[in-house]
């Protein structure tokens, strides 16, 4: 009986006092959807560069330079919420699934030396814009 009476108590309690949740950091679906296209872009223009046989640093250059283009020019406001860390880790992932190979980046190795890369160049070309926003 004392048994019945406690876990009735301890139910009680719990659904008055709920237990403390963890909230995960969910992003608004436009912006996931605008750093997606950008990072897309950003890949079919670098790739297709690769491909022409440019070298890395101008395949670089040129599609941060077009891309941010693009960007300067959307009018989309949710381009300012666009976190600079995580789009270049996007970039970094889509350029390595789509022709990192031919390059010898491969797996996360390569995901990360792309993302210091481009960060770096990124800094070095468009020192006065942000690309995000």
């Amino acid at each position: 009986m004392l048994k019945l009476f406690f876990g009735l108590f301890l139910l009680i309690v719990s659904l008055f006092s709920p237990s403390i949740g963890f909230a995960y950091n969910t992003s608004d679906p436009s912006v996931s959807f605008l750093q997606n296209r950008i990072s897309n872009n950003f890949s079919s223009k670098y790739c297709k560069a690769i491909k022409n046989g440019f070298s890395k640093d101008e395949a670089m250059k040129s599609s941060i330079l077009k891309t941010e283009n693009i960007i300067s020019f959307s009018y989309n406001p949710q381009k300012k919420w666009i976190e600079k860390d995580d789009l270049a880790n996007q970039i970094s992932l889509k350029v390595v699934n789509d022709c990192g190979w031919s390059f010898g980046l491969i797996g996360k190795e390569g995901v990360d030396y792309f993302k210091a890369y481009f960060l770096e160049i990124y800094e070095k070309s468009t020192p006065d814009k942000k690309f995000s926003r």
